[in-house]
C-alpha cells in the first residue's frame, strides 16, 4: 500500500444504528495526504467525475492503486458484514459542490456499499457541508453523527432502505473521493454514462441536473 492506512480503517468500530456504518480519520499514511492533495486532479464543474475518465498521476495514481487492491475491498466488506471482494467498483471524485447538492437520500439500489474519503485542508464550524448520518428522510437535525470533510476523514456504510444521509447546503470547494461497490458491472457502465450526460447538461445550463447519489 502506497497511501492508504489500513490500520486506521481496521481500528474503526462498526455501528449498527441507524444502519451499518463506520467513521474514522487518518486514512492516509504519514506524509501521503500532502502528496495526494498536491496531485488532486483539477475539476472545474460541480458533481462527481468517474476517476476512470480522468488523468491521474503521482500520489493520486498511487492512491487509486491502493483502493483497487483486494485487501481494501476485503476489509471494508468485513467491517460491513458483506463480501465485496468480487464486486465491481465505481470510483468517483468531486471537487466542487453546488448549493443544490446534499439532499437526504439512501443511494441507488445498484449500490451495495460506499466509502467516502475527504480531502479538504480545513472546514467550517457550521453544519454546512458536513455529512450527517440521519435517522429519517426529512429531518437534518435528527442525526447520529456528523463528519467534517477534512483531509483523511472517512465514512463507510452499507446501503439499505434506511441508509439516509446528506448535508446542509454548501456551495464551493469540497473535495471528496467516493468508492462504491455495485451489484454488477453493467451498473458501473450505466453510472459512468449518466455522469457524462449530467456534465453535458451542466455545460448547457447552470440549472442542469445534480446528483444526490453520494457525498
Amino acid at each position: 500500500m502506497h497511501a492508504i492506512n489500513l490500520e486506521a480503517l481496521a481500528a474503526t468500530s462498526t455501528l449498527q444504528e441507524p444502519y451499518p456504518h463506520f467513521i474514522g480519520g487518518d486514512i492516509f499514511k504519514g506524509g501521503a495526504a500532502t502528496k495526494v492533495l498536491a496531485d488532486f486532479p483539477t475539476l472545474k464543474q460541480t458533481g462527481f467525475f468517474p476517476v476512470s475518465d480522468l488523468k491521474v498521476t503521482g500520489a493520486f495514481e498511487d492512491l487509486m492503486q491502493d483502493i483497487n487492491e483486494p485487501a481494501f475491498s476485503a476489509l471494508v466488506g468485513e467491517k460491513l458484514g458483506i463480501d465485496l471482494t468480487d464486486k465491481p467498483k465505481l470510483i468517483t471524485l468531486r471537487h466542487w459542490s453546488a448549493a443544490s447538492d446534499g439532499r437526504i437520500h439512501t443511494d441507488s439500489l445498484s449500490k451495495i456499499a460506499t466509502v467516502l474519503i475527504y480531502l479538504n485542508d480545513s472546514w467550517l464550524d457550521s453544519g454546512a457541508g458536513r455529512l450527517r448520518v440521519l435517522r429519517n428522510n426529512h429531518d437534518f437535525e435528527d442525526y447520529s453523527a456528523e463528519i467534517s470533510p477534512t483531509v483523511g476523514s472517512f465514512f463507510g456504510f452499507r446501503r439499505g432502505e434506511n441508509s439516509w444521509h446528506g448535508h446542509l447546503p454548501f456551495a464551493g470547494e469540497r473535495k471528496v473521493l467516493q468508492i462504491a461497490w455495485l451489484t454488477d458491472a453493467s451498473k458501473v457502465t450505466n453510472k459512468r454514462r449518466s455522469a457524462k450526460i449530467s456534465r453535458w447538461l451542466k455545460r448547457l445550463s447552470p440549472f442542469g441536473r445534480t446528483s444526490t447519489d453520494g457525498y
